[in-house]
């Protein structure tokens, strides 16, 4: 299938691994040019390196980090001078720490919620002005199958994340009509680095062995596995296509089915 993103200009955040590499390979194999974000040059330089191999379109980084409070304008302004506009965004930012709500850290809160909300917020503002002059955009946001159904000793992740549900669905309201699409794509249990923390995580608190603990999960899952990075980034480069034109201030679920409601 043609997705249409031929020789559109994509930024990717925290791309150098795990969910936001997969959206970004998968745009890139499309066709797209793409800047990936990272914090570690020489990541970012080798994955680089393996998508100008491998791929149709382009691949170029900027090393960034979203807890400094003059990311969004850096960020902006490099990605831009590398793509010319931004086409397509995907917002993405790695989790923060599990733990549950009384967790007495309250720094730790309020930096989470500068670089997990504020940051995507102000990135945003930024590259939705060049899909306005354009006449067309895809904003697509990374976050949680917990904000539908809060994960249990993932309290901050639920609690901002969710945040961003009625920021997207607002921004989406707003440039419906311009030719912008703005959605959300909720991950469940995807097999990347994050999960395997996770999973440590949860062996320890429980007492028991990261197999022990990853089993149990999986079993709750009615795919019966943890997901792909493949898979969720298939989903994710199709709602940043033309031919998801027709969708927009949804929230997407690539789950296995772990989600309960409907």
């Amino acid at each position: 299938m043609d997705l249409g993103i031929q020789g559109k200009k994509a930024l990717v955040l925290a791309s150098s691994q795990g969910l936001g590499l997969g959206i970004a390979t998968k745009i890139c194999e499309e066709g797209a040019d793409v800047v990936i974000t990272g914090r570690i040059e020489d990541k970012l330089i080798a994955v680089c390196n393996e998508l100008n191999n491998d791929c149709s379109g382009t691949a170029e980084y900027v090393v960034t980090d979203l807890s400094e409070s003059d990311s969004a304008n850096k960020l902006y302004s490099e990605a831009t001078q590398k793509l010319g506009k931004v086409d397509i965004l995907v917002n993405n930012t790695g989790g923060p720490p599990p733990g549950t709500v009384d967790a007495p850290d309250t720094d730790l809160w309020r930096t989470q919620i500068d670089t997990m909300l504020i940051r995507i917020i102000e990135i945003t503002n930024l590259c939705i002005e060049d899909m306005k002059q354009g006449g067309w955009g895809r904003v697509l946001t990374v976050a949680s199958s917990g904000v539908v159904q809060p994960i249990p000793n993932l309290a901050m992740s639920n609690t901002i994340r969710s945040s961003l549900v009625g920021w997207s669905k607002t921004l989406s309201n707003e440039t419906a009509s311009l030719g912008i699409t703005v959605n959300m794509l909720l991950p469940g249990r995807i097999l990347t680095a994050r999960l395997a923390q996770l999973d440590k995580a949860n062996a320890e608190r429980l007492g028991k062995s990261v197999e022990e603990v990853s089993a149990s999960e999986q079993a709750t899952i009615p795919a019966g596995r943890y997901g792909t990075v493949e898979e969720f980034g298939n989903i994710g480069a199709f709602l940043c296509s033309d031919a998801a034109s027709y969708i927009t201030g949804g929230l997407i679920r690539c789950d296995g089915g772990s989600v309960r409601g409907v």
